[in-house]
């Protein structure tokens, strides 16, 4: 079997699919509020603890999965299970991001939902979650942006999106072609 190519052309790391497996199941089963409040977690594991891709790819792989359909964290699992183990590895990096979601909803579904739903205490503890979320998804922006954003230009053009997504009702996509535009024909000297 080969070894899959990184976006620089070099060789990627062979990795085992049982460790990919039990990396994106870690994921998966520790990190509430999904697309980007999982994003500081996936982060932490492939860039930092297992060191799979660097800052710069994992970027890359941000940028490519904003334009695919789905859920950012899964199509971030499965982008980094490809690059490590092809195919396979996407397929497995997939099953571990989404089967712990799947048998936690179950579980609470079909036996803890009806037996709790009125219950004070779950209702105190998911409003308590929802400000946990908005601080890792704030977080996960903030590291971001400061690890994408180089120059003056990145920096205005990212503001004027930001106000632009924040006052209007513009859809994502429009924003995201927006910016790809504006990165063509203002930041690309600045920006390579």
């Amino acid at each position: 079997m080969t070894v899959p190519k990184t976006l620089a052309g070099q060789p990627g790391p062979k990795e085992s699919l049982f460790n990919i497996l039990l990396t994106f199941l870690k994921v998966g089963a520790f990190t509430f509020g999904g697309g980007y409040a999982i994003l500081p977690v996936i982060r932490q594991e492939v860039v930092f603890t297992r060191k799979w891709v660097s800052e710069d790819v994992f970027a890359d792989i941000l940028i490519i999965t904003q334009g695919m359909p789905g859920q950012l964290a899964l199509n971030s699992a499965i982008q980094i299970g490809v690059r490590l183990r092809g195919t396979v590895g996407g397929l497995v990096a997939a099953l571990g991001v989404t089967a712990p979601s799947v048998i936690i909803l179950l579980i609470i579904a079909a036996w803890l939902y009806p037996l709790y739903r009125d219950n004070q205490y779950v209702h105190a503890v998911f409003y308590g979650l929802r400000p946990a979320v908005v601080a890792l998804i704030a977080a996960a922006a903030i590291k971001l942006g400061r690890e994408i954003l180089h120059g003056i230009r990145g920096i205005i053009l990212c503001a004027i999106l930001l106000v632009a997504a924040i006052v209007s009702q513009v859809h994502p996509i429009l924003l995201l072609v927006a910016g790809g535009v504006a990165g063509l024909l203002v930041c690309r000297r600045e920006c390579h």
